[in-house]
């Protein structure tokens, strides 16, 4: 059944008027002189309560939607066509006075990144004190009450100590709650949300969807939330609508559309993350061929034509109808009865087999640094192995020590005396400059970000000869040619070697990052977040490319990520940090059957669920401890749902074996973590 109404929203609708109707909104930017198309009749309602999500991949449309729908563009963008109305106004209609007093009452922005959002040299009082000043007929000591009370309002302890301090002494997830006081001062109809949490870790993640959540129902405000986190959007939203080259290609509630797909690029996208437990030795995950269309490009007809599975010359010559698909639920495709035929990844016959002979050992590293106002010991008594072929997955908040680990197992941070790192059971110098040829080799490592890791004045080419000369001492033709064959590996083409880094897409980036640290062929790569950042087609891929470089070459992994399903697809084991210390450390099944540390239960608890399984979250109360002043005792005791006083405050656990290698720092016997119910509240 085709539905001809040109906004297909319109049929769900109730007598509520929506606080956000985007209306078959067209916009363009303007690129030497020449409007490039970016959105392409879009149109969706919000009502009021109400949470709608945004997926797509980068470059489809989602943030443009959202600057537009509160009229924030930059000098070249252009709405050419539609109507974007917030409780009935029409702001395609206002002037600049007009908008700004929209944005001051009515409507807010919380930002990705929330660094980004606030001034550095400003104290947080005063910056949440204005607003409440813009709002006006408020003194400068009443802004500064209703400051404190709006820190009060999104759940921060000690509000007052925090007025006093720089963004710069806060943690991301306590900014992030500074910026949405800020964005709730004037209790907005509307409340757009730009990757709200992206970068931050699974437990402050949860703390701060639970937040606006709560906000959500306390102002009846509508929520437009934008996320390549599609556990977060299942989690937070009511509805969903995908986008594609600006185009929405379905919409539905969050179960409908993640449940039942109907258009070939959402369950595209689904297969793209490793869901209901799925690891590397199941399956490869679906990686979506090809890329999506540059802005401006001519797309007549249906907008995934180049990219589709099940295309046919239909789809070719012909403008894809809206098609219901249930009360809610449409999708504007020529055949969403034949989404059964896109083809699932196919099962894994390659066994994935982990060679014991350790290759690199961390045994017993501590590392204190020494500042003026005390010794900070960020790595206490660290051990761990890596097996030929292994990932150890690396896990835990900001600040637990990952990262240090990291760098001073490259050499960056000179380790406390007493520790040791070994290669092949021989130790190796403890800092990068006094290590030999083979020490640098043997550890290599992939970074978060390739735009800050790679020279970006070079091309692809010379990047890679110059890894290749430095690690094997090959050059000239010899060392092109190892590049060439390197880069072949990592699916790069020999156009791509003679491009420079600005000139690749983000997944392309990240690959010329990964084959620069396989250039000497190294030993253990350290993987520091390489995923975070990329859409999950793109982050599948690069997962699958990891896996395949593993089984072919026996490469070991330091996989460190916040993503605990990604971590679970690509590990072999798992450590779990807190404080500086190792509290768990396991097979990736032992830690997903239990029983678990109980910090490792309340982060696997906060993981959103793309699968929409019911599921409690058990918080954790107050903010991960200073390493300079750590608690006595059981260092997770001060937010343990599992604390025995008189025991986890008095003495430090022993890291014991629980049998089969799984080891758990913590007083308690297996039945009894089994057996406790902790303090839960609703995902």
């Amino acid at each position: 059944m085709s539905i001809t109404d040109e906004n297909p929203t319109a049929r769900g609708r109730t007598d509520v008027e929506p606080a956000l109707s985007i209306q078959d909104l067209h916009m363009s930017y303007i690129v030497r002189g020449e409007p490039r198309a970016v959105l392409r009749g879009v149109s969706f309602d919000v009502r009021p309560g109400e949470a709608y999500g945004l997926v797509g991949e980068s470059g489809c449309g989602k943030s443009t939607t959202a600057y537009s729908a509160l009229r924030y563009l930059p000098s070249n963008g252009r709405i050419t066509n539609g109507r974007i109305l917030a409780g009935g106004q029409d702001l395609t209609a206002m002037g600049t006075s007009e908008l700004q007093e929209f944005r001051a009452r009515n409507a807010s922005m919380v930002y990705q990144d929330p660094v980004q959002a606030v001034n550095p040299v400003l104290k947080i009082g005063r910056q949440v004190a204005e607003c409440f000043q813009l709002l006006g007929n408020v003194s400068k000591k009443e802004s500064y009450e209703k400051a404190e009370q709006a820190l009060v309002r999104v759940q921060i302890a000690a509000p007052k100590s925090v007025m006093d301090r720089y963004p710069h002494q806060l943690s991301g997830g306590m900014l992030q709650r500074v910026v949405i006081a800020m964005a709730l001062a004037s209790d907005p109809q509307l409340l757009v949300l730009d990757e709200p949490t992206t970068g931050l870790d699974a437990t402050v993640e949860a703390e701060v969807l639970d937040l606006v959540r709560h906000l959500r129902d306390e102002i009846g405000a509508a929520v437009l939330l934008i996320a390549h986190n599609l556990g977060v959007i299942r989690t937070m939203c009511d509805r969903v609508g995908v986008m594609y080259a600006g185009r929405m290609v379905e919409e539905g509630t969050v179960d409908e559309v993640f449940d039942q797909p109907s258009h070939p690029y959402t369950k595209g996208l689904l297969n793209s993350i490793p869901r209901r437990g799925l690891q590397k030795t199941d399956r490869e995950l679906f990686s979506i061929p090809g890329t999506a269309p540059q802005i401006g490009t001519a797309l007549n007809t249906c907008v995934y034509i180049d990219r589709c599975p099940i295309v046919t010359d239909t789809c070719h010559s012909d403008v894809p109808p809206i098609v219901d698909r249930g009360d809610t639920h449409w999708t504007r495709c020529h055949f969403p009865d034949r989404i059964s035929e896109v083809p699932d990844p196919a099962k894994t016959d390659v066994v994935h087999n982990v060679i014991d002979t350790q290759v690199i050992g961390v045994d017993g590293v501590s590392k204190t640094f020494r500042q003026r106002g005390g010794d900070v010991p960020a790595l206490v008594s660290i051990d761990l192995g890596f097996g030929v072929g292994e990932t150890l997955g690396l896990v835990g908040e900001s600040g637990s020590g990952k990262s240090t680990l990291a760098k001073t197992m490259l050499g960056v941070h000179e380790p406390d005396e007493g520790g040791a790192i070994t290669l092949r059971g021989r130790p190796m110098a403890t800092k990068a400059t006094g290590r030999n040829e083979e020490s640098i080799r043997s550890i290599q490592m992939v970074f978060q970000n390739p735009d800050s890791a790679l020279n970006r004045a070079w091309t692809v080419r010379r990047i890679l000869t110059r890894a290749v000369t430095k690690l094997t001492g090959v050059s000239g033709d010899e060392a092109n040619k190892k590049a060439e064959d390197i880069a072949e590996a990592m699916q790069l083409t020999k156009r791509h070697l003679d491009m420079r880094p600005r000139q690749l897409s983000g997944g392309l980036k990240q690959r010329v990052a990964i084959a620069r640290a396989f250039a000497g062929d190294p030993d253990v790569v350290v993987c520091d977040e390489p995923t975070s950042a990329l859409d999950v087609s793109v982050q599948a891929a690069i997962l699958n490319l990891l896996a395949e470089l593993q089984r072919d070459v026996k490469t070991s992994y330091l996989f460190i990520s916040h993503d605990i399903g990604v971590v679970r697809y690509l590990s072999d084991r798992i450590a779990v940090m807190y404080v500086g210390r190792i509290v768990e450390l396991a097979s990736t099944d032992q830690m997903f059957d239990g029983p678990v540390h109980p910090y490792t239960e309340a982060l696997l608890s906060a993981v959103p669920n793309v699968d929409g399984e019911a599921a409690d979250r058990i918080p954790l109360d107050g903010d991960i401890p200073s390493p300079a002043n750590p608690p006595p005792g059981c260092v997770f005791h001060t937010r343990c749902h599992r604390f025995v006083p008189g025991l986890c405050d008095v003495s430090e656990p022993d890291l014991r074996d629980f049998g089969g290698g799984h080891m758990i720092k913590c007083h308690l016997e297996a039945e009894q973590l089994l057996q406790i119910r902790p303090k839960t509240v609703d995902a």
